[in-house]
């Protein structure tokens, strides 16, 4: 009975026992988390792009889909494409951020600066067009907008106007008070002012008689320099801005809302503007963030962006409903056609030309 009695109760164990026990326990639970914590770090990465439906379209449909894949964690950090320049610029040698999608002209301004990674040609970015593949080979385009003109279809009708065709259009005093061009520091004004100077002799190299049109001939013609896309659709619908430059997304959104507006795109070509994007230098997790920029330009990805964003797709393998293609640039024809502008040399002279602008076209 004294046996049985014993072996019911629990065993005594030497207060020094336990102590290593205990340390034993603590140890282990600390290499354990020494090896998790990395290999959890390893997987999550910080990606920085623009808000408002870019943002809504990442988080909802474009980040869950690399996340199931990769078993990774995405973080999608909002802003417009300057403040995610600064930042890179800020964190230079400490960075957060593994992949920035900004606007093309800022791009350039960070592959110069050094903030970005080669691109690694395997996947899908074997699949993009030539001019989606950037100066450098250290960013690609992730989407294609093109920069032309639109025009209020009823007040042309009633004025009796054919529809605009040319760049030109912008100089003919008919359009007095008509045009709504954004200023330069919009970028649709400072492409308007490039493809002055190329189509009267000059060029990014050679600005003077991009301003000089500018300044005696368009100018004239402006309603408004107006930097506000709400505002600036405000007017295409009402018809107080009857032709204007801007984008073909920001114009097919108005179409949307069903006003009477239709985007041209000019017989000399269509400047481009491409969203873009690069793995950031020295940023962490660099093979997942290059994964995730493969990931973007993926026929699939491209085909969500193109249906959301009205951003032309990127990848020639990509696929679209016949309505969304009219909608936006596809197609090797539309993209060989569009122009390149050598930012180069624009962001070189930005500065010296706004300063320029303020004096001269916008006063």
């Amino acid at each position: 009975m004294n046996s049985c009695k014993n072996m019911d109760q629990p065993e005594k164990i030497p207060t020094a026992e336990k102590k290593m026990r205990k340390y034993l326990y603590v140890m282990s639970a600390t290499i354990m988390a020494a090896f998790v914590a990395p290999a959890l770090a390893q997987t999550h990465i910080y990606v920085g792009g623009s808000g408002g439906a870019t943002e809504q379209l990442f988080k909802e449909k474009i980040i869950p889909a690399f996340e199931a894949r990769t078993g990774s964690r995405v973080t999608y950090v909002a802003g417009n494409s300057t403040d995610i320049l600064a930042k890179l610029q800020a964190q230079k040698g400490k960075q957060e951020l593994s992949v920035a999608l900004i606007d093309d002209g800022p791009m350039y301004q960070a592959v110069g600066a050094g903030l970005c990674a080669p691109v690694q040609n395997s996947g899908s970015i074997n699949e993009i067009y030539p001019n989606a593949r950037m100066v450098g080979d250290k960013s690609v385009g992730i989407g294609f907008i093109a920069t032309g003109l639109a025009y209020n279809k009823e007040v042309f009708t009633k004025n009796g106007w054919s529809a605009p065709t040319s760049w030109n259009d912008l100089l003919n005093p008919k359009y007095k008070q008509k045009v709504v061009i954004p200023p330069i520091t919009n970028g649709y004004g400072l492409l308007t002012l490039v493809m002055m100077a190329r189509l009267n002799g000059g060029g990014e190299e050679k600005i003077d008689p991009g301003f000089e049109v500018m300044t005696k001939k368009v100018a004239p013609n402006v309603l408004a320099w107006e930097p506000s896309p709400g505002k600036m659709a405000q007017m295409m619908q009402t018809g107080e801005g009857a032709l204007v430059v801007w984008g073909n997304g920001r114009v097919q959104s108005v179409v949307d809302q069903g006003a009477p507006v239709e985007f041209v795109y000019p017989k000399e070509g269509a400047v481009v503007i491409m969203v873009s994007g690069c793995v950031v230098n020295d940023g962490p997790q660099a093979a997942l963030g290059q994964q995730f920029l493969q990931h973007v330009v993926s026929a699939e990805v491209q085909g969500m962006i193109a249906s959301r964003l009205g951003w032309g797709p990127v990848n020639n393998t990509t696929k679209l409903e016949p309505d969304i293609a009219a909608k936006v640039v596809f197609g090797p024809e539309k993209v060989n056609a569009l122009i390149s502008p050598n930012y180069d040399i624009i962001n070189a002279k930005r500065a010296e030309w706004t300063n320029r602008w303020n004096r001269s076209v916008e006063k």
